[in-house]
């Protein structure tokens, strides 16, 4: 955990810690859920405990999560010129994913781009989701919690639910591909199969 990550955990664990004497049962619902969560996951990532904030809708939380965001991500929106560049030079440390179902990603898909449907994503990116069976359902190895993530589908839409689920939890290192497909194909003079 970092310094800045650390101070800022303890700044907030201090926030809503009650004091001696009072009742429990007067702290506020969020507040009694930082706490728990907080003293869950001390040993957890700072990504991860900015998950465990967002999941509560704190009034926090908003500052929290771009905190924890790498720098990367701070900007959680990405172009087409970006795109373009991780089509034709994919990394390992940038994972291009279609959240389009399976039969819209066979009419097409962005070079280098893997597929996990919007319909499978809550599920295979939870905690219990194993990682072997994740692989052999989408033939690309379980992203880690620091993975930097750029979603698309069609039009943007689902691949912004996409950032928020995986954001959820606890992929906080998404950008969302708003012209995604349709854009895509524009730019690229592609016909988008869809006349």
């Amino acid at each position: 955990m970092s310094l800045r990550a650390a101070t800022l955990t303890r700044t907030l664990a201090r926030a809503v810690r009650p004091r001696v004497g009072t009742n429990t049962a007067a702290i506020s619902t969020p507040a009694r859920a930082f706490s728990t969560s907080l003293s869950l996951r001390k040993s957890s990532s700072p990504n991860m405990a900015a998950a465990t904030l967002l999941s509560h809708h704190s009034p926090l939380s908003a500052p929290l999560f771009k905190e924890a965001r790498d720098a990367w991500a701070q900007d959680p929106i990405i172009g087409y010129n970006e795109v373009k560049h991780l089509s034709e030079q994919p990394t390992d440390s940038i994972l291009l994913v279609d959240v389009r179902e399976p039969d819209e990603n066979a009419l097409g898909s962005i070079p280098s781009a893997v597929n996990l449907p919007l319909s499978r994503i809550d599920e295979a990116l939870s905690v219990g989701f194993n990682p072997g069976a994740f692989q052999q359902e989408f033939a690309f190895p379980k992203p880690a919690n620091n993975q930097n993530i750029v979603f698309y589908c069609r039009s943007g839409k689902r691949s912004a639910t996409a950032s928020e689920v995986a954001n959820r939890h606890g992929f906080l290192n998404t950008r969302n591909y708003v012209g995604s497909w349709l854009e895509w194909c524009e730019k690229e003079d592609l016909d988008n199969n869809e006349d």
